[in-house]
């Protein structure tokens, strides 16, 4: 794949690799030391210039074409629209500053690594490269998120350690459903449990959806389809006892859960009353939702006083969903939820800190 991936930025990605682990502790110290006036974002998003030049050569999915003078992403009939600025990390910096925001958790724009297949190790790389690169340039505005080409579990174990030792990366990207199959499958289970003894989270988050031919009418591809993932991947790593599999697992969920928490007391009637697939399970599966972390990627302040009520303050992260949401947006629906300025603290950056050991 060398010969077909343009090498253009690896040698910035060299010097990432030694710089980003070798970042001072201090630094992000200095960036995270007073909780009470911070917001670290814990969802925020750049896609790879090198993968979407890539992208462009392929002759199949997923490929990249430009129409109008805008470059698209297809997957099949899902496309996916790439302004400028969503490769512009000095864009994502004016917005940061803007908001508010000291820290953020970078990560890649889908599509990851799963979608291919033998070429997926190097695409891997080269996006894991390119998070670090920025982060080695700005080592108190970021800190990186990494993918896996889950594909092949041999080369993403590597991988992960590589991006945790050598990159200093602080979590994982893991999209809610991988290629078509969803996370809980047995193959994906080695990288839970090394998430583990690496002490770090796993973020899920919502890709191309499996639900992509239902909603694609009226344009709900993101507004449902990306909801329904979050909600099925999550409850399928809940209804298959992964969170008693491994129980130091520190798992995140973005856009406040996706509809789970709003469903959660139908599901608990059907497995506790009913028996309806209670089968891994030792306890409500209300129990284990409070037991994960929830971000809070919503425009309805309503829903995030639900969160709040349900979750405590505890397991609500700030994010913002950047680019694809102003963070702004977010911002105002977290002040105008009701909640006291001690638990606002927590959750625009008290919360990220111990999470991600910042």
């Amino acid at each position: 794949m060398s010969t077909t991936i343009n090498p253009m930025t690896r040698r910035g990605f060299i010097s990432a690799a030694v710089a980003a682990s070798a970042a001072p502790a201090a630094s992000l110290q200095a960036a995270v030391s007073t909780a009470s006036t911070l917001r670290i974002d814990c969802q925020s998003h750049l896609f790879c210039p090198e993968l979407v030049a890539f992208m462009e050569r392929r002759k199949t999915d997923p490929t990249v074409f430009t129409r109008d003078g805008e470059r698209i992403i297809k997957m099949g009939d899902w496309l996916r629209k790439i302004p400028p600025h969503y490769m512009d990390v000095q864009a994502k910096l004016a917005s940061m500053d803007a908001n508010g925001i000291a820290m953020t958790a970078l990560s890649i724009n889908d599509p990851g690594p799963e979608w291919f297949g033998d070429e997926g190790p190097e695409v891997a790389r080269i996006l894991n490269n390119f998070v670090a690169d920025i982060v080695r340039s700005h080592p108190t505005r970021f800190f990186g998120l990494c993918v896996l080409p889950l594909q092949d579990m041999t080369a993403s174990l590597v991988e992960l350690d590589r991006c945790v030792n050598q990159l200093g990366m602080k979590g994982v990207l893991l999209y809610t459903n991988l290629a078509g199959k969803f996370p809980d499958e047995p193959e994906f289970r080695p990288l839970f449990k090394r998430a583990v003894e690496l002490d770090i989270p796993i973020l899920l988050h919502p890709a191309k959806p499996i639900t992509t031919e239902f909603v694609k009418g009226y344009e709900m591809t993101s507004s449902l389809g990306n909801m329904f993932d979050n909600t099925i991947a999550l409850t399928r790593i809940i209804m298959a006892g992964m969170l008693d599999e491994f129980p130091g697992l520190k798992l995140v969920c973005p856009h406040l859960g996706g509809t789970l928490p709003y469903i959660i007391g139908r599901l608990d009637h059907q497995t506790q009353v009913l028996k309806r697939g209670p089968k891994y399970l030792t306890r409500a599966p209300s129990a284990y939702l409070k037991s994960v972390w929830l971000d809070v990627v919503s425009p309805l302040p309503l829903a995030i006083k639900f969160a709040h009520e349900f979750m405590g303050p505890d397991r609500l992260i700030f994010s913002s969903d950047h680019p694809w949401v102003d963070p702004s947006d977010i911002i105002r629906c977290v002040r105008e939820a009701g909640l006291s300025a001690e638990d606002q603290s927590k959750i625009f950056a008290g919360n990220a800190q111990r999470l991600f050991k910042l």
